[in-house]
């Protein structure tokens, strides 16, 4: 299965027809943000790497390339526009050949190509630009995984396109767990990019203009694999973008994942897929012709409002701007390159389309994700769409526990009426309550929190006698005696036999 993937993933690299496109031609029009791009090296302390190219077989803590595009203004700063060639220098710094001649570039990396019409991008300027200062706003953040041993800059006319429309997209490149070799696709892959993309969650925690309350995931390829993991191991995300996901074409590899958990992935979800590979290609090149429409997570998904495209224009690696402009044309399957521009401005589009309905909430795009092709103007020459509704979960004791903690544990009692308002069903025990309460109560700095729960505990099980006299012993500990003598006698009205209280109202009595 190892070989029928990479196979999928490296096709375009086996043809030899070369393409003519640019940047200009894709023409993805600039939102209302300025662009600013910064790329700079942190160190994850609890792992260990060798970089090959050093020649000395050291051991170093792992490094963590970042780039980080942003909404940004250039006022007060000495910004300048970037080119495609400053791209690709961050591209030769991960992929450990700094010292590379600029000459040599596109004959080395084999996802480039020294054509005339490759050579002509390096010169062409993009959107962002450096030494520019964050907009001083709060915006919602886009957390990248790339494909297959790939740059963090893979995608960066999408990732200019969403900074420019109030977005911050921040990327790390993929890479394997001991070197920047990966294994072939496995489990220890995978779960190594996810610490990947967990460190960019952390990295972004230092910037005061993302908002931590609207994260999005998005990866291409094996990335897209990698982040359906991280989004089943962290309850932070509210939104995932798959580009032609891995996560489509070896599902075995995430059911080994032991965080991997179907219900934890309930956020809303989108694929993004190539169009179907043909007959020839499949046999040709020993692909099962199952790839073509058997798609096991987005079918297994019941928690997660999910979206399914098909992009009738686009192979696999033209779901990346280097793809779109570098990759060579494979003469069996693939369009045009005006039809692959075109595809990749409407891929970019309806990406954006769904991060402005998930992490923004406007109605317009959430009315763009559930409208038909047709109702959106769009050919289903070009696209087709799915789209899977999420069952309703019944709402349980976490859940309420998480409303709990989002306020602090304040008016709880007004939060569980309104909450059982809308989910009937809801059932708190009384024995988690009083193990939250004690929790808390015994926390420092939490005990104020700890005595709200127990006061609704007591709200929803006035006749319990326990409840009162853990209340009693959270108000003893906090000095307050007066309380405490009230909540311990009431437990005592309730049960007599409660040695615990009468103990401690005799202590407090001497």
């Amino acid at each position: 299965m190892r070989t029928i993937i990479l196979a999928t993933i490296v096709l375009f690299q086996l043809c030899s027809l070369t393409g003519q496109t640019s940047l200009k031609e894709i023409n993805l029009e600039k939102g209302a943000y300025n662009v600013g791009f910064k790329h700079y090296t942190m160190v994850d302390s609890t792992r260990l790497y060798r970089i090959e190219n050093n020649f000395d077989n050291q051991l170093v803590n792992r490094p963590i390339p970042i780039s980080i595009w942003f909404p940004a203004t250039t006022e007060n700063s000495n910004s300048e526009q970037l080119t495609v060639l400053d791209y690709l220098e961050i591209l030769k710094e991960e992929e450990e050949s700094k010292n590379l001649p600029n000459e040599l570039l596109l004959d080395w990396f084999p996802q480039l190509g020294d054509t005339p019409q490759n050579r002509a991008h390096l010169s062409e300027t993009v959107n962002a630009m450096s030494n520019a200062n964050f907009s001083e706003e709060k915006f919602p953040v886009i957390v990248y995984a790339p494909s297959y041993q790939a740059s963090s800059i893979e995608n960066f006319a999408l990732f200019e396109y969403l900074a420019s429309n109030g977005y911050v997209v921040i990327s790390s490149p993929s890479r394997g767990t001991d070197t920047r070799w990966l294994e072939g696709g496995t489990t220890k892959d995978m779960e190594t990019q996810f610490r990947d993309v967990e460190f960019l969650l952390k990295e972004i925690q230092k910037y005061e203009y993302i908002d931590l309350d609207r994260i999005a995931l998005m990866g291409f390829s094996f990335g897209g694999l990698s982040n359906a993991i991280t989004v089943m191991k962290n309850k932070n995300i509210s939104a995932l973008v798959s580009l032609d996901g891995t996560d489509r074409y070896n599902y075995p590899v995430l059911e080994k994942s032991p965080y991997f958990d179907l219900d934890r992935l309930n956020v809303p979800y989108i694929h993004f897929a190539q169009k179907d590979i043909p007959e020839e290609v499949l046999t040709r090149d020993n692909i099962p012709a199952e790839l073509n429409s058997k798609f096991q997570l987005y079918d297994s998904l019941e928690y997660s409002n999910a979206y399914s495209y098909k992009f009738h224009d686009l192979t696999h690696s033209h779901f990346g701007t280097i793809g779109v402009l570098f990759s060579y044309r494979d003469k069996r399957q693939d369009k045009s390159d005006a039809e692959i521009m075109s595809s990749y401005k409407l891929l970019s589009q309806h990406t954006l389309q769904f991060l402005n309905a998930t992490l923004k909430n406007e109605e317009s795009a959430k009315e763009f994700i559930e409208n038909s092709l047709e109702k959106n103007g769009i050919s289903k020459n070009l696209v087709s769409k799915k789209i899977k509704k999420s069952l309703t979960k019944e709402f349980d004791y976490n859940d309420f526990k998480d409303l709990a903690l989002n306020q602090g544990h304040r008016d709880l009692i007004p939060l569980y009426e309104n909450t059982v308002a809308k989910h009937p069903t809801l059932k708190l025990e009384e024995g988690m309550l009083n193990n939250l309460g004690i929790r808390l109560s015994f926390n420092a700095g939490k005990l104020e929190q700890g005595i709200n729960v127990f006061l609704l505990a007591i709200h929803i099980y006035p006749k319990s006698a326990n409840l009162y006299d853990s209340l009693a012993l959270a108000y003893f500990y906090n000095q307050d005696d007066k309380n405490a003598i009230a909540n311990f006698k009431k437990s005592l009205e309730l049960n007599p036999e409660n040695k615990h209280a009468i103990d401690k109202l005799k202590q407090l009595r001497e």
